[in-house]
């Protein structure tokens, strides 16, 4: 019950855009966790969070153990409040920590672990996946594959405008963002979109 309570504040946290708060609270779940899949999700968070700070070495340690966590299977015995948590799940925070070291100068390709992230989720998951799909476009746009990013960009924002959603809000920011080095017909539609779409679900939070 503890790691539940901890990790959904952590959860908070994030999204708030407090990642040091957000770090302070998964240590104490850390220690508590003791299932694959509690100790997995734990350490995948901790992992991204350190990203998000820019403590490179950290980030990879941490993810590093979700990874073979998740390699070695996260077991039957999973309680009903982490069963969301599964190799997506993990692929969705290694794509999130690759863009934000990559936003501080130490390029990862987030984009392979967008793809990763939509070919593992499971049925559902609708608002997930339309995140991934966003994020996929941003990366490309941060890789420099322009017009791969502005197809996947055409792709995503129709069904992105059917998701009344603060975090597709600021996936929606990013891609705006990353978006801007690029002046073209197509761009400009894409960021005409995009931005109209942010702006009807003003957010603060970090996704």
């Amino acid at each position: 019950m503890v790691v539940e309570i901890v990790t959904r504040m952590s959860h908070q946290m994030i999204y708030l855009g407090h990642p040091d708060d957000a770090l302070g609270l998964l240590e104490v779940a850390a220690a508590k966790a003791n299932l694959p899949a509690t100790r997995a999700l734990v350490a995948s968070q901790t992992g991204r969070v350190h990203a998000a700070l820019g403590n490179e070495r950290d980030a990879e340690r941490h993810l590093g153990a979700a990874d073979e966590l998740v390699a070695d299977g996260l077991g039957d015995d999973v309680p009903e409040w982490v069963a969301y948590f599964d190799a997506a799940e993990h692929a969705g925070a290694r794509a999130v920590s690759a863009r934000d070291l990559t936003s501080i100068g130490r390029p990862r390709r987030a984009s392979d672990h967008f793809t990763d992230a939509l070919a593992l989720r499971r049925p559902g998951f609708n608002r997930v996946k339309v995140m991934d799909r966003i994020g996929l476009a941003a990366a490309l746009f941060t890789e420099n594959e322009p017009e791969q990013g502005a197809a996947a960009a055409h792709q995503v924002l129709e069904d992105a405008a059917r998701v009344d959603s603060t975090l597709v809000a600021s996936r929606l920011n990013t891609l705006l963002y990353a978006a801007r080095p690029y002046r073209t017909a197509a761009m400009d539609e894409v960021r005409t979109r995009a931005a109209d779409l942010a702006a009807a679900r003003p957010t603060a939070v970090a996704a």
